[in-house]
């Protein structure tokens, strides 16, 4: 029986995607477990593979087609020694469009609005007294402030613009109209300056944009920040880096640490669910990882119990694949807490959005000379990170914050319980 290919529900956030790709053609023989097609979800792409197998008999929808909700069927499966009359009977069985969808194409442009040939305004509705905008005897023209203003600024003559206000006083809507009906040359950039550009939001700038004021609005941040004196750390990390086969970063310690914090402070280690606060068993970190579409967050599970070696090879591993949008579901979804680390751009602080489901998000500076006074009361120069630590107070009380975050700091400035 032919079978139906379905876009299946590949995240727990996500209700549909992009086709990205087809990765068989109609007419190929299809194993079970075969990659079949790519879908582009928010954070990701991800491949669908071959629930049985058979030959790809119909391509429903084509590869580029974009929101397409989940379950939607995108191509037939046929068994073996089924013909095409087989599809039709699976399409008409399930309710889909027996005929394949046809490739994306653009909409048509509009027709482009001609001019008149002459510049006199339309005439408008006769009415009793009716209005004008032409300038009256000894050369006056009514036009509100605003609309004179918003008419230099868009390079709309007011002279062919009808007044629609009070006396036939052009207000801003008759110069917002004038300039909409202007052809595009009209609206020439200010010499010497390139036009703007446009770039259409993909579907992972609309999740960060949505998810991200979502926890704004919803989830109420509270910050704590403290120094961290960075001498040990940096010491002991160019001794473990000598002849070293994996090369350790600053960051690498900072994640292990933030999950050796959660070990020892298990209240932040938690989620905010609407009928109770959830606690998880692991210490998972996520690292932010800037790309070409926006901020991904994979998870560095059980950070708490693996090598730094280990923790080094899993970022690295982690980072390439989320530069490229090869990231399983998995691999960015949930989590205990995430670092997101500015220091390489030389930003000495700053206040992170927490990404929920998590409570807590460690924002982390750079490492910089500063004066301190030690514990002699002598003033010397020393190595020192801040670090600002965003919670969700429906979560973590202040003093639960305060205590994680005293506890991260030990760790940091005591750089070999990092190793142990």
């Amino acid at each position: 029986m032919a079978h139906l290919i379905k876009l299946p529900s590949v995240a727990a956030d996500t209700s549909g995607g992009t086709l990205h790709q087809w990765l068989k053609k109609e007419g190929d023989t299809v194993a079970v477990g075969d990659a079949l097609a790519e879908i582009e979800t928010e954070k990701a792409i991800v491949e669908i593979n071959a629930e049985q197998a058979g030959v790809l008999g119909r391509i429903v929808i084509q590869a580029g087609a974009a929101s397409v909700p989940v379950n939607t069927v995108i191509g037939v499966l046929l068994a073996q020694g089924e013909d095409a009359s087989a599809i039709d009977r699976a399409l008409a069985e399930a309710g889909a469009a027996a005929q394949p969808a046809a490739a994306p194409t653009p909409e048509p442009a509009p027709a482009a609005v001609t001019a008149p040939a002459s510049t006199a305004p339309a005439t408008p509705p006769q009415i009793s007294n009716p209005p004008s905008a032409a300038p009256v005897p000894g050369g006056r023209l009514f036009a509100s402030p605003l609309a004179r203003r918003l008419a230099a600024q868009w390079h709309v003559d007011l002279l062919g613009v009808t007044g629609t206000g009070p006396h036939g006083r052009i207000v801003r809507r008759d110069v917002e109209a004038a300039r909409d009906r202007a052809p595009a040359s009209a609206a020439a950039p200010l010499a010497g300056r390139a036009a703007s550009r446009r770039v259409p939001h993909t579907g992972m700038r609309r999740a960060i944009a949505r998810r991200l004021t979502e926890s704004k609005q919803n989830v109420p941040h509270f910050y704590l920040t403290v120094d961290c004196r960075m001498d040990a750390l940096l010491a002991l990390r160019a001794q473990a880096n000598q002849g070293g086969t994996v090369k350790l970063s600053v960051n690498d310690f900072i994640v292990r640490a933030a999950a050796l914090a959660l070990r020892e402070v298990p209240e932040v280690n938690a989620s905010w669910q609407e009928d109770a606060v959830e606690y998880h068993a692991g210490a998972d970190i996520s690292v932010a990882v800037a790309t070409d579409g926006g901020l991904v967050t994979p998870i560095v599970r059980d950070a708490d119990v693996k090598p730094l070696s280990a923790i080094a090879g899993e970022i690295v591993e982690l980072a390439g694949r989320a530069k490229i949008n090869r990231l399983k579901p998995e691999e960015f979804t949930g989590g205990s807490l995430t670092v997101s680390n500015l220091g390489m751009y030389g930003i000495s602080q700053f206040a992170a959005i927490i990404n929920p489901p998590q409570a807590a998000i460690l924002a982390v500076g750079a490492a910089e000379k500063r004066p301190v006074v030690d514990s002699e009361g002598q003033l010397v120069a020393a190595t020192v990170m801040t670090v600002t630590l965003s919670a969700d107070h429906r979560v973590v009380d202040g003093a639960v914050g305060a205590r994680w975050l005293a506890a991260f700091r030990a760790l940091i400035e005591n750089p070999v319980r990092i190793l142990l």
